[in-house]
């Protein structure tokens, strides 16, 4: 998982509604951007443009793996990365309105056992990435690289336990930002405290099958299985080579979703109706985290904002909530212009392709007309 930067500035009412308008035929100009990229042959891309609430072009590019070389299509699922932080924070926000959690409660409140830097540390810091807790990445010994990578990866429970084995984090919580794999893994495992289930359980009875995502799910090795799976792919001197899991691979809360477009199709709709969460349920996470001291900033130095589980930034002028996604094998993003009554989605299971960018560009092609 990456850590990912941005900047908001529009009021809040404009990202909450969805407007019908009537749209120009453009997709011929979205294959043409794709069809250039991926090789029918080649590991893939899918793409999903929704444009008042109706897809008005979704496509797969490329096959699911090397061994069976299957196409990608709508029903293929992708391993999200970090657009899962969306899910665990709505996870979360379910448990607050269910009036079994407040965004104020501690870690020691969730885990008593959890050192005294984590009183205080709120469910509301660990949501907009002002924890200050360390990284777990930079806590885990080196993997044995004679042992399979499966063998290898951290789970949730020990994320816990290494933070549990520090005495203090890297700032006074709330006074900066840094982007947390740390605090979204224990946000799971709040999910999984509070609620009495294990959190791939809450996601699937609390969110995807209400909304009836049928295929979504938060993978776990030997317990579950992934249908219709694209797996990550790295081009190396030349060759693809199937890097589809790492040593991080296995944790939840931060980027174990794997979902498809036809699946993400009905994720947009729910944020669109919110028939989810409520808007005035949904404004704390567009509601961007302001801090004191180091506010967030891009890498280039970009001042930059946050809600819980979005960045929020306008992109030329146009109101929008956006995440994108980076993992071994694996790139992903999700953009939303809701006041445009716009989404793009592209999602992609090899290393070489900007998911984001892509996003960017394919919106650019209605945005730029106005249409």
């Amino acid at each position: 998982m990456t850590r990912m930067f941005i900047v908001f500035g529009l009021a809040l009412p404009m990202m909450t509604m969805c407007r019908t308008a009537n749209h120009a035929p453009w997709p011929k100009q979205v294959d043409f951007l794709f069809a250039g990229l991926v090789a029918n042959q080649e590991p893939g891309a899918a793409v999903l443009v929704v444009k008042d609430g109706r897809p008005v072009f979704e496509h797969g590019y490329g096959v699911t793996d090397l061994r069976t070389r299957r196409p990608v299509d709508t029903r293929t699922n992708f391993r999200l990365a970090s657009v899962t932080k969306q899910f665990t924070a709505a996870a979360v926000m379910l448990l607050v309105r269910d009036g079994n959690l407040r965004y104020d409660d501690s870690l020691t409140d969730i885990f008593p056992g959890f050192p005294e830097y984590g009183r205080a540390i709120a469910i509301r810091h660990l949501l907009n990435h002002t924890s200050g807790l360390p990284d777990y990445e930079d806590l885990m010994p080196p993997p044995d690289p004679a042992l399979p990578v499966e063998q290898v990866q951290i789970h949730d429970s020990e994320v816990l336990e290494l933070l549990k084995g520090q005495k203090a984090g890297k700032f006074e919580p709330g006074t900066r930002w840094a982007y947390s794999n740390s605090g979204y893994v224990l946000l799971g495992l709040v999910v999984e405290r509070v609620s009495g289930r294990p959190f791939a359980e809450f996601l699937r009875n609390r969110i995807f099958v209400p909304l009836k995502m049928a295929g979504t799910l938060a993978y776990e090795r030997g317990k579950n299985d992934v249908e219709n799976r694209a797996y990550g792919h790295t081009k190396e001197g030349g060759h693809w080579t199937e890097t589809d899991q790492s040593p991080t691979s296995a944790t939840l809360g931060d980027g174990g979703v794997y979902s498809s477009l036809s699946d993400l199709l009905k994720w947009d709709e729910a944020l669109c109706r919110h028939s989810l969460l409520s808007e005035s349920e949904m404004r704390p996470a567009l509601t961007p985290v302001d801090v004191p001291e180091g506010p967030p900033t891009e890498p280039d130095g970009t001042a930059a904002e946050y809600g819980f589980g979005w960045f929020l930034n306008p992109w030329k002028g146009h109101a929008r909530m956006w995440h994108y996604g980076e993992t071994a094998g694996f790139r992903t993003a999700i953009q939303r212009f809701v006041d445009d009554g716009l989404t793009v989605i592209v999602l992609c299971n090899r290393a070489d392709l900007d998911a984001r960018t892509l996003a960017l560009r394919v919106a650019d092609l209605h945005l730029a007309n106005g249409k």
